[in-house]
């Protein structure tokens, strides 16, 4: 009993495995506009369905298990001469046997008898002789007659002890197939998932620095705001990205930078070491844009130097936990104090160098601010267009390009795992038929 209710429950959870929600996901990955792929799983679904097949494996491999010592353990027991089955087959071959040694025995006499009568003399001798035949092919008879009876009853008592194994690995073979179809349904949610889980470019996810200065004086402070614009068609979870340094710079020195940032409760530094996130925005619509304020400070004895600015933004939505804006790269140049530049023109986004798109490894959804901003909230200014964000061709949504290079969040599918072995269940399986096989030859040889 407690074996069929582990068989119902296996295959009915390979059966309802939401495969569905598996083989909707890569849709997301192709680029496909928003408004294509409104009934596609969430990332939170592919989730959950993931975690929902790994448990319906588990249960079918445990019945799986419980099912292989059940039929190692059946068909070991059909084998024991005091079952039922077997004791009834032995009986039965016996009684075969006997029947068949008699039948011999009446073969014989009849032979016997044949010769009495050739060899018999005169009328009298002879016509006991036939009269002895006639008793002897009569015997032959109900002796043929016992043995077709008794190899019947041994067949009938082998086809139902036969039986019985095959009816034993035949549902052993059910909660393997269910094991099988849980294992491929686990695999399909373990890929979908891996494959939402991929960081993608979005082209439409914009950072742009409005007002930085193509040259700074040594000694002074500038103002300027990084707007991050949500060109996408999906609502966004975005984590700025920032990092400000100076060209030559080693990673703890001393900086000739100091940058902050605002989230309108303060100010918040920079590392300067190395790329961070700030002004967390919780929700970003489409269409909509967040400014961040920023300030720079360089050190009074600073010399002439190149530096450069690194702008993007990290995000996440409902069906993909991690989307990455195009990096910016701002080069401008840093002046000896004194110096009288004159009017200074806005540093403009230049090409980006092969090592400057360096995400935190943080990247992805729910990522906590750096520069010891977390948990703060974000009053940051943001408008919404009018009109509808403009978008160039060739930026589509989600998965335009793969993301490489850097130190992205790792991706891909968890490793399945493999079911168990089934030698022993197999053997005796296979035991099994070759028993049945067996049987069945020596019957059509009779």
């Amino acid at each position: 009993m407690r074996l069929r209710r582990s068989l119902a429950v296996a295959v009915a959870v390979a059966v309802t495995t939401p495969v569905a929600l598996f083989t909707a996901a890569p849709a997301l990955a192709a680029g496909a506009p928003a408004a294509q792929t409104q009934n596609q799983p969430t990332y939170a679904e592919l989730k959950k369905a993931a975690a929902d097949a790994q448990k319906a494996y588990e249960k079918a491999l445990a019945a799986k298990e419980e099912g292989q010592e059940k039929v190692k353990a059946t068909l070991e027991a059909l084998d024991s001469d005091t079952h039922p089955l077997k004791a009834a087959t032995i009986t039965a071959d016996k009684a075969a046997e006997e029947a068949a040694a008699a039948e011999t025995a009446a073969e014989k006499a009849v032979r016997d008898a044949e010769a009495v009568v050739e060899a018999a003399q005169g009328e009298t001798e002879k016509a006991e002789a036939e009269k002895a035949l006639e008793t002897a092919e009569a015997d032959l008879a109900k002796a043929v007659e016992a043995k077709e009876k008794a190899d019947a009853a041994a067949e009938a008592a082998r086809t139902a002890l036969d039986d019985a194994r095959v009816a034993a690995v035949r549902e052993y073979s059910v909660l393997k197939k269910a094991l099988d179809d849980a294992l491929a349904a686990k695999e399909a949610a373990e890929e979908a998932l891996g494959t939402a889980e991929e960081c993608v470019r979005e082209t439409g996810l914009t950072s742009l620095a409005v007002g930085l200065p193509a040259e700074v004086v040594a000694g002074t402070t500038v103002d300027f705001t990084l707007r991050v614009t949500n060109g996408t068609e999906r609502t966004l979870t975005v984590d700025p990205l920032a990092f400000v340094h100076v060209d030559g710079e080693r990673g703890g020195e001393k900086s000739r930078l100091a940058v902050e940032w605002s989230n309108g409760s303060g100010w918040h530094a920079l590392n300067g070491d190395e790329p961070e996130h700030i002004a967390h925005i919780d929700t970003m619509a489409p269409g909509e844009r967040s400014d961040v304020k920023l300030r720079m400070t360089v050190a009074p004895d600073a010399a002439s130097a190149d530096a450069f600015a690194l702008f993007a933004a990290d995000a996440s939505s409902a069906y993909r936990p991690c989307v990455l804006g195009p990096m910016k790269r701002y080069d401008f140049e840093l002046l000896p104090a004194g110096s009288d530049p004159g009017p200074v023109d806005d540093a403009d986004p230049g090409q980006t160098g092969k090592d400057d798109d360096q995400r935190p490894a943080t990247a992805g959804p729910g990522t906590t601010p750096q520069g010891g901003a977390a948990g703060q909230p974000v009053t940051t200014a943001r408008t919404t267009p009018t009109t509808p964000t403009t978008r160039t061709a060739g930026t589509g949504t989600y998965g335009t390009t793969a993301a490489t290079g850097g130190t992205l969040a790792q991706t891909g599918t968890s490793p399945a795992l493999a079911p168990l072995g089934a030698a022993s269940a197999v053997a005796v399986a296979l035991g099994a038929g070759a028993v049945l096989a067996a049987r069945r030859r020596m019957t059509a040889d009779r």
